[in-house]
């Protein structure tokens, strides 16, 4: 949950924040973040309609609380913001955590006519910001954020801000726990030096899940001691479980269900796959990393940007699920490898992608906004 753990390295002398949702039932980080000290709401819509008329109620919770920058996450919640920027003037960030050509058509048009409203966009990885050069029809200022007063801008444009800041991870939380993997290898009948490969998901076409349980039973084929786990739940819960049972690997492949708490499932792990077809940069592949998991994956997105083909783990491209398979084997056949890329898997989170990095990053995005340097005087006119 990244969310509740980003809380945990933001400066909370200078920063206070409060969270907004709009589906009462997605509230499993309620507790987590107010238990950070964070304010939460719920505007509640149940569509996308509904959140439409929430936006005058957002607007005077937005006032009534002095709230200095919005923050937005996914496309529906991202236009709501912005036209709660335009009714209160306040400065609006939008991350975007997908490509733009995945969308659906309302979805893609609902966030192209309404991306010029906001003051800053942020990509989470190199293949989302060029979907959004690509698709959003604008020109983008610039803006370096470096580190602290060191911030590089190029404001002569009208467009809003469009910059990268990388997904990142709690590394100190995210540590492999030898005795909780342990512990949940004997939850769900795995013996203690069965090698596992597993997941953590949403079950949603973009993951093919479907693919992954056919690579599985493939991999059981010339590994017959491995052990699956897919952690997780969504709309296709019940078509993945029949899979599984048509593939005859239930007793193999076990399914959980959605977890609050993964970590003791990544210590569970010696190998983590991903079989999407598209992402941005995945939350849970960085978590799964830092815990020192082995990575296997297609190739899909942001993935390539994280997962050094070889150092900390190994990729195909997207729909290339043979090699994906052999790659399983390999692995597994291969403790010395499979070590190896766990450690690099590791190494490479903690430098590239710690949430402490991230954190720092939007606070100055953040200060920047509700501040803008004013011009030098040399570039006011006059004396």
């Amino acid at each position: 949950m990244l969310l509740p753990e980003t809380l945990k390295v933001h400066d909370r002398e200078q920063f206070d924040f409060h969270f907004a949702y709009f589906l009462p039932w997605k509230d499993q980080m309620v507790p987590a973040i107010e238990s950070q000290g964070a304010k939460t709401i719920c505007f509640k819509a149940n569509n996308n309609l509904q959140m439409f008329q929430r936006v005058g109620e957002i607007s005077r919770y937005v006032l009534e609380n002095n709230i200095n920058v919005i923050h937005s996450h996914l496309p529906w919640a991202g236009v709501i913001a912005r036209l709660v920027g335009k009714k209160t003037g306040v400065p609006v960030v939008y991350t975007e955590h997908n490509k733009w050509e995945r969308y659906n058509k309302v979805t893609y048009w609902l966030n192209k006519l309404s991306f010029g409203w906001q003051d800053a966009a942020v990509a989470v990885s190199d293949d989302v910001q060029q979907s959004i050069r690509k698709n959003a029809g604008l020109a983008f200022k610039k803006i370096s954020i470096i580190a602290p007063k060191d911030t590089q801008i190029n404001a002569n444009v009208k467009g809003p801000y469009l910059l990268n800041i990388l997904n990142g991870v709690n590394t100190t939380h995210f540590t492999r726990d030898i005795q909780a993997g342990l512990q949940i290898r004997e939850e769900l009948g795995i013996p203690a030096g069965a090698p596992v490969i597993g997941t953590v998901s949403v079950f949603r076409f973009q993951k093919r899940l479907d693919i992954w349980m056919e690579i599985a039973a493939e991999i059981l084929k010339r590994v017959p001691e491995a052990h699956f786990i897919i952690v997780g739940d969504g709309p296709l819960k019940e078509e993945l479980l029949a899979k599984r049972k048509l593939l005859g690997i239930t007793e193999r492949l076990h399914m959980p269900g959605l977890k609050t708490d993964v970590k003791p499932y990544f210590s569970a792990m010696d190998v983590y796959m991903m079989s999407s077809v598209f992402e941005g940069l995945p939350i849970a592949l960085l978590e799964a990393m830092s815990c020192g998991c082995a990575v296997i994956s297609t190739k899909a997105g942001g993935v390539a940007e994280v997962v050094k083909e070889g150092e900390s783990g190994l990729l195909c491209e997207v729909d290339e699920y043979n090699q994906l398979a052999d790659m399983g084997v390999k692995v597994l056949q291969n403790p010395d490898l499979t070590a190896r890329l766990a450690v690099g898997a590791r190494a490479r989170v903690q430098s590239d992608f710690s949430i402490n990095k991230m954190a720092k990053q939007l606070e100055e995005l953040y200060l920047y906004l509700k501040t803008p340097p004013q011009p030098s005087p040399k570039n006011r006119g006059g004396r």
